[in-house]
């Protein structure tokens, strides 16, 4: 077990989250394409705007799917 692995589920916990709802391969993804893709500091902002979207009903796998399809399209710095 990962110390990443510990902290994700003490924050579920902490949190009162269903560990159902969380994959954290797809949303660390998420995180690197958009740090890759578009600047390091979206990173952050993109997985919590993944957040929200899912918290307001979508799935995470569509969402994820919008958001790294927009960070592989931005155009290069």
């Amino acid at each position: 077990m990962s110390v990443l692995d510990d902290w994700t589920r003490k924050a579920i916990d902490e949190l009162g989250l269903d560990p159902a709802v969380l994959d954290q391969r797809l949303i660390l993804d998420v995180a690197r394409d958009v740090a890759h893709g578009v600047t390091r500091p979206a990173a952050p902002l993109g997985t919590f705007l993944l957040g929200v979207v899912v918290g307001q009903g979508a799935t995470l796998a569509e969402a994820a799917e919008r958001l790294t399809k927009l960070a592989q399209e931005w155009p290069a710095r």
